[in-house]
């Protein structure tokens, strides 16, 4: 590992001072992604500026009636919290199926936005990847690609987000929070991470040097009817192989509302927009969530070895909006 010097910040401005502009310079969270991948000489920081105590650890609800994630919250404390549990239960039951119990209560919230891919040619420096080293190629092409993306990716990578946190967070239209020395920004979740396009090692909308603070929820009566669902290879500790979040509000039968993403299928949480335009005031039916899932999925391009992935997300979402239908029912 490369040698670094290392600060602790004790608030807001003075950590985006401490940052800067510098290049080599990194925010640590709870460093459970980012230190793994100083280790293997991913990333080389020069510094790191610890943020563990800045005052970006509460969860408040908003005037509006939503909540205000700070981003130094612990995956696991934003899990247990009662007001997530009951408002947004799937974000609660996404954050529970991701890493482990120890890790949960190092992650943050802010650095689980910003983790990087898992893809085994990103996490080798002896392998070319553009999203590491831009224009190097990318070899899951033409290598190993099982877990790759099937939405939205390009010739220039084909690399998926880690995330389960993130997928619920794209269902329910969350807004990321950030300082930068110009003042305090903001970005809607839809824009927040850049599609891959020729430049995949450009992950998110955020400034040079930005901090973020926290993500703000905004109110959503159907989240409180909703579930994640996240399939894997081994029953724990996994990343997953496809995952949804799905809200459901169905009356008298027709569906009123509903909100799904998807994961492990794109290089970022994939709103299903498509499904939910299938969805909207149609019956609440089996027959309707399979021609939801087709119309999301009839933008699939499959490698060689992942159309299995087509088949797996078409069921996933029948079976989940199943449910959540019949719990409403009830």
């Amino acid at each position: 590992m490369r040698e670094f010097d290392y600060q602790r910040a004790h608030d807001v401005a003075g950590a985006v001072a401490l940052l800067g502009t510098d290049p080599d310079t990194r925010y640590l969270g709870g460093g459970t992604n980012l230190v793994d991948l100083m280790k293997t000489g991913v990333e080389r920081p020069t510094r790191l500026v610890d943020i563990r105590e800045l005052p970006l650890d509460e969860i408040e609800t908003t005037p509006e009636g939503g909540l205000r994630i700070g981003a130094t919250v612990t995956n696991g404390d934003l899990a247990a919290h009662p007001e997530v549990r009951r408002r947004y239960p799937a974000l609660a039951q996404a954050v529970l199926a991701g890493a482990s119990g120890q890790l949960r209560n190092m992650a943050t919230v802010g650095g689980n936005l910003l983790q990087r891919t898992r893809c085994g040619y990103f996490t080798d420096v002896t392998q070319p990847c553009n999203k590491r080293v831009p224009g190097s190629g990318c070899p899951a092409i033409e290598g190993e690609h099982h877990n790759h993306a099937i939405l939205g990716a390009s010739g220039h990578c084909v690399a998926v987000h880690p995330s389960d946190m993130a997928v619920a967070l794209t269902a329910f239209d969350a807004v990321v929070g950030f300082e930068t020395a110009d003042g305090p920004g903001q970005v809607p979740f839809a824009d927040f991470y850049l599609p891959v396009g020729d430049t995949p090692h450009r992950e998110t909308a955020l400034p040079p040097g930005a901090l973020i603070t926290g993500v703000t929820l905004p109110p959503a009566p159907v989240a409180a009817r909703s579930r994640y669902r996240k399939v894997r290879e081994r029953a724990s500790y996994a990343f997953a192989i496809g995952s949804l979040a799905a809200a459901l509000d169905v009356r008298d039968g027709v569906v009123q509302d509903a909100r799904l993403a998807l994961g492990a299928v794109a290089s970022r949480p994939w709103r299903a927009a498509a499904a939910e335009r299938v969805l909207a005031g149609a019956p609440a039916t089996a027959d309707t969530y399979a021609a939801a899932a087709d119309a999301e999925l009839a933008a699939a391009r499959p490698l060689p070895h992942n159309g299995y992935k087509v088949d797996l997300v078409r069921n996933l979402v029948v079976a989940v909006l199943t449910e959540l239908a019949e719990e409403t029912a009830r």
